[in-house]
């Protein structure tokens, strides 16, 4: 029940007989965590304190979706709570954004999950770029990702549905993509029956229909859900924390606050299986660190001549590389030695072409 295996088992056993009991964090709030435990053939709900597991690295922080071990014999501080938490269990997957493009810092917003479900609303112009930010964080993650495409019978300016499930597809290559009406049913029982086993994380930006899909999932209402605004089209934040949810059909879902945005954070791995395609076509340069800008024998540009490859397509891979790299740079000082080193190389480059351009009697 709510994810619990003999993987989870065999790392809690070194606490076992210790008065400590598993428990899964549902939510998180100030310091304080409400997480499911054991009792008898089911289960409840305990409030216990993060003390004890408090860390100055924002990665290590309690995060909905952790099994913790919950000590409620010797942990009891005071008559709200119900324990402690004393440790957490490793960890098999973390949704991880940077917290801020100014900082070094990441966030997590959900852990274990083995499903991430990303709702993209039709009800608005479709941007793929953002699709792709998304899809490359998901498969970073270690969850597999799901393309949720949200309010289909609302799908703006009287696009094709089936032709926005197709453009969805062509930019994430092995991601199930479904088209979702929470309002008319449509896809909800194809998408629970895909979620039926472990854990998802419904992830998405403000006013994407996620408390509306949440609720249809969960056969019941279990978010708040807010109108969009009429002047924009744009939703406001329904769900205001990370909640796990059981899901009548099988599995948990956690649902979280809508993103305005969501950074880049050492997501190579994720980037080169969205972008499939373009790394195939960069194996086929001439030069392995090709930039696909004026080096000869560049295949990337070459399928984009040929419109084999789209240049938006290529414009958001080189975006999402370099703000990846960025990120990884401030914390990574070697990574961050050799981007000083390209970019006075670049420098360099750009005088002498200045100067080329100038001739020899420039400024005489």
């Amino acid at each position: 029940m709510y994810g619990w295996d003999d993987g989870f088992a065999e790392s809690f056993a070194p606490y076992a007989g210790r008065g400590f009991v598993p428990g899964r964090i549902i939510r998180v709030d100030r310091g304080r965590v409400d997480a499911v435990v054991p009792d008898g053939a089911g289960v409840r709900t305990v409030l216990a304190d993060t003390a004890p597991v408090a860390t100055g690295d924002p990665l290590r922080v309690p995060c909905t979706g952790d099994w913790a071990v919950i000590d409620l014999e010797n942990g009891r501080v005071g008559p709200q709570l119900d324990g402690l938490v004393r440790a957490l269990l490793p960890r098999r997957t973390a949704f991880v954004r940077s917290a801020s493009s100014k900082r070094s810092d990441g966030q997590i917003l959900a852990a274990n999950a083995d499903h991430a479900v990303i709702a993209v609303s039709l009800a608005e112009a479709l941007d793929l770029d953002r699709v792709e930010r998304f899809v490359s964080l998901a498969w970073e993650s270690g969850a597999q990702p799901v393309l949720a495409l949200t309010k289909a019978d609302l799908v703006a300016d009287g696009a094709c549905p089936a032709q926005l499930v197709a453009d969805v597809e062509d930019v994430a290559p092995g991601v199930r993509v479904r088209a979702v009406s929470a309002e008319t049913g449509e896809g909800v029982q194809a998408l629970a029956a895909a979620l039926a086993t472990g854990t998802a994380v419904l992830l998405g930006r403000s006013g994407a229909g996620k408390s509306t899909l949440a609720n249809a999932l969960a056969g019941r209402p279990a978010q708040r859900v807010q109108a969009i605004r009429d002047r924009d089209g744009k939703g406001r934040h329904t769900t205001t924390t990370r909640d796990l949810l059981p899901l009548p059909g099988g599995g948990v879902l956690i649902d979280t606050p809508g993103l305005r945005g969501v950074g880049m954070w050492d997501a190579g791995d994720g980037l080169s299986r969205t972008f499939a395609d373009v790394e195939e076509w960069a194996a086929r340069c001439r030069f392995h660190d090709c930039a696909h800008g004026t080096e000869p024998d560049c295949a990337v540009r070459d399928a984009v001549d040929g419109g084999l490859l789209s240049a938006r397509r290529l414009d958001s891979y080189r975006k999402l590389q370099r703000e990846n790299r960025r990120i990884v740079a401030k914390t990574d000082v070697r990574l961050r030695a050799e981007m000083r080193r390209e970019w006075r190389l670049k420098q360099a480059e750009g005088r002498e072409r200045s100067a080329r351009k100038r001739g020899p009697l420039a400024g005489g």
